[in-house]
């Protein structure tokens, strides 16, 4: 019984630890590269990419072909001795082998093998892209969960301070200083804070969930280890946009897929070509075959002495040249030139956008880090404003609305602290990832 009891109080103890897990950001995005259906789709686009290979290299190689038939007669037939016509029941069977190798072909076959490396390494390419926007989207969902903390946490500290008000408003009332109006004005206050502390709790959940459903991991009692962002720098920037974009040419998987689409397109030219080309082959074969006559008149062979005596072979070579196939071979030639330049205009196309995409988001950063210092700024006034009136307010010189007027700007301003904080972390974050700088702990 003892033993028992000491079992089900490790087992409690494991499902608390397990439920008060709190995930790391790494954790977060290698769960979601773990878990996510599309990932799980395009691996197994890889792997058909690589069955694509392997067909391609059994081009290369002879085939072997069996086959075997086998025929009843009945009626009247000439009898080769006699030469008269006779009635009888017979049964003729066949047995063949046939192989055939291409011996060439105009260098198809070696680039269809071509074509299906590059077709894996698309596959990984394309793996990689959406590999990269999952762990966006969880770096982003996870920098969300912190700025929704930070902002129920300033929530919260508004709201004790609303209810530490109440209790001198009350003594203030009761002893005559203040209105009653002061005091239900406090009371009505310290409700408006708590409705914000219910609805930062919210916007947590919500947030928490969002992440949660990402990783497909159940919702309840998910959580997230606090990291430090620090404190936004113009010191993060790197010098320019065109420092960002070089970097980025070199590693980000949408170039990569378009030059390898553009080397797809010159196989694609070649093997058009081949068709120009004479193509040969080498075949050969064997064959027997076994003949039983049902009538007793005649003497009948044994089965496996007429296979061996009807054994045959044979063995050539098949040559093909085109001469004239109504310029379907030129116009197909044409048609492959003009589906590469399609792929190199491609090419400066993906090239062109994500030029765009990484000054964007350089400008983003800038523009992100103009709007933390103005509220930093803002804030730093707001708390002088809130302090000198908290004086005014104690020594009965401010009214309870103006006061909490002042107050409303101070929260106005620690909230817009910490949005433009987060803004600038995670438009930092980007601009780290195109230059594959990103860190993820």
């Amino acid at each position: 019984m003892k033993t028992k009891f000491i079992l089900f109080v490790a087992f409690l103890t494991s499902i608390a630890t397990f439920s008060q897990k709190k995930w790391t950001l790494k954790e977060c995005v290698d769960q979601a590269l773990e878990k996510n259906i599309s990932i799980q789709q395009n691996k197994l686009s890889l792997e058909l990419a690589k069955k694509d290979v392997e067909i391609a290299k059994g081009n290369f190689l002879p085939n072997l072909n069996g086959s075997s038939s086998g025929r009843f007669g009945f009626g009247s037939l000439i009898d080769n001795i006699s030469n008269s016509r006779i009635s009888t029941d017979n049964f003729n069977a066949s047995f063949d082998l046939s192989s055939n190798v291409t011996v060439f072909n105009g260098f198809r076959n070696t680039n269809t093998y071509k074509q299906a490396q590059l077709g894996v390494e698309s596959s990984v390419l394309d793996l990689k892209k959406i590999e990269n926007d999952i762990s966006l989207f969880v770096v982003n969902g996870y920098l969300n969960i912190l700025f929704a903390k930070e902002n129920l946490a300033a929530a919260k500290v508004q709201y004790e301070i609303s209810k530490t008000q109440i209790e001198a408003a009350e003594a203030r009332f009761k002893s005559g200083v203040i209105p009653k109006g002061d005091l239900l004005n406090t009371q009505s206050t310290a409700a408006t804070n708590l409705q914000a502390v219910i609805s930062q709790e919210n916007a947590l959940d919500l947030a928490l969930l969002n992440l949660a459903q990402l990783l497909q991991e159940p919702t309840e009692g998910f959580d997230v280890m606090p990291v430090d962002v620090g404190t936004p720098s113009a010191n993060l920037f790197y010098k320019n946009s065109n420092v960002i974009y070089s970097k980025s040419l070199d590693r980000m998987p949408e170039i990569e897929r378009a030059k390898l689409a553009i080397d797809n397109a010159d196989l694609n030219i070649e093997i058009a070509k081949g068709a120009f080309l004479p193509s040969a082959s080498l075949f050969g074969g064997m064959g027997t075959g076994y003949s039983h006559r049902f009538n007793e008149i005649f003497t009948n062979d044994y089965f496996f002495k007429q296979l061996n005596d009807n054994l045959g072979y044979n063995i050539g070579v098949s040559v093909s040249v085109p001469i004239f196939n109504r310029f379907q071979t030129k116009n197909n030639v044409a048609k492959t030139v003009i589906n590469k330049q399609l792929s190199e205009t491609q090419l400066e196309s993906e090239k062109l956008s994500l030029k765009q995409t990484i000054e964007q988001s350089f400008l983003d950063v800038k523009t992100a880090l103009k709007s933390y210092e103005a509220a930093k700024i803002s804030l730093e006034a707001q708390e002088e404003a809130f302090k000198n009136a908290q004086e005014r307010y104690n020594f009965g010189a401010m009214t309870q609305f103006d006061f909490d007027q002042v107050r409303t700007r101070l929260v106005n301003a620690q909230a817009t602290l910490i949005r433009s904080k987060y803004d600038y972390v995670f438009k930092t974050k980007v601009l780290q990832f195109y230059a594959g700088d990103l860190v993820l702990e």
